[in-house]
């Protein structure tokens, strides 16, 4: 997977991992909020004890073999993330949301309405380093698990199902270390390259001829200005729709 470098962003986020301490490796169980007729609090999917899944990295889609996972990446933001949530719904579309912790941090409201709407949270690091392949294990670790809380937090006790390292830029340790969290690496089939700001068409039209290439798609709803993406994606839903296919998530 090609890695995206030059984003000027991500110098600020890299402050925003000074100070942050390692979360501890141990795993916590979230309860539910909800209440279900017997009484007893019933944990959502997304809450319930730490799994491990499978390290490698996954491209396909749970829903089979013409399923589509449209995946959105580095958010959430306050302009962009409302507008995104909207059009998904208006939609019928659920997605992944790969959030960076300190966008998590700074807007809790929107990382619950992402889970409240029935998307699934993917951790995208602390400071969005497309390096992180070239850094220790300790960094690393502190990249994703300190990321996992404050996603967590945010989330009001709703984990990542995902690890989607930035840039692609994964190792055998990150990918182990994330899938002994309960998050499955993430990888993607097509790169809309939206971070690039191609136009519109040019966005619609990787989509169409890569979309055989495999179901999972690359957006972005943070990190500059997204309104290309909102259009694109205005455009390329239904026209999946009228392909055949179906949306779903990446498997785990």
């Amino acid at each position: 997977m090609a890695k995206h470098k030059g984003r000027g962003w991500n110098s600020r986020l890299l402050a925003a991992a000074l100070g942050v301490t390692t979360l501890a490796a141990a795993a916590s169980v979230w309860t539910a909020q909800a209440e279900p007729a017997g009484g007893q609090p019933e944990a959502r999917p997304q809450e319930r004890a730490v799994t491990k899944v499978a390290a490698d990295i996954a491209h396909a889609s749970d829903a089979g073999a013409r399923g589509v996972n449209i995946t959105i990446d580095d958010g959430p933001d306050p302009v962009w993330t409302p507008q995104v949530l909207q059009l998904l719904k208006d939609s019928g579309v659920k997605a992944t949301f790969c959030m960076v912790g300190p966008q998590a941090e700074a807007y809790p409201d929107l990382v619950k309405a992402v889970v409240a709407d029935g998307h699934r949270l993917c951790n995208h690091t602390v400071s969005h380093d497309t390096a992180m392949d070239t850094k220790s294990e300790a960094y690393q670790s502190q990249q994703i698990l300190d990321a996992e809380r404050m996603i967590i937090k945010a989330s009001g006790g709703v984990r990542s199902q995902y690890y989607r390292a930035p840039g692609g830029a994964f190792t055998p340790y990150s990918r182990q270390l994330a899938a002994s969290h309960g998050m499955r690496p993430l990888g993607w089939n097509v790169d809309t390259k939206d971070f690039e700001h191609p136009g519109v068409d040019a966005m619609v039209a990787t989509v169409k001829s890569e979309i055989s290439n495999g179901p999972t798609v690359l957006f972005h709803d943070a990190g500059g200005e997204r309104s290309q993406t909102v259009a694109a994606l205005r455009e390329l839903l239904p026209w999946l729709e009228q392909q055949g296919y179906t949306f779903g998530f990446p498997v785990r």
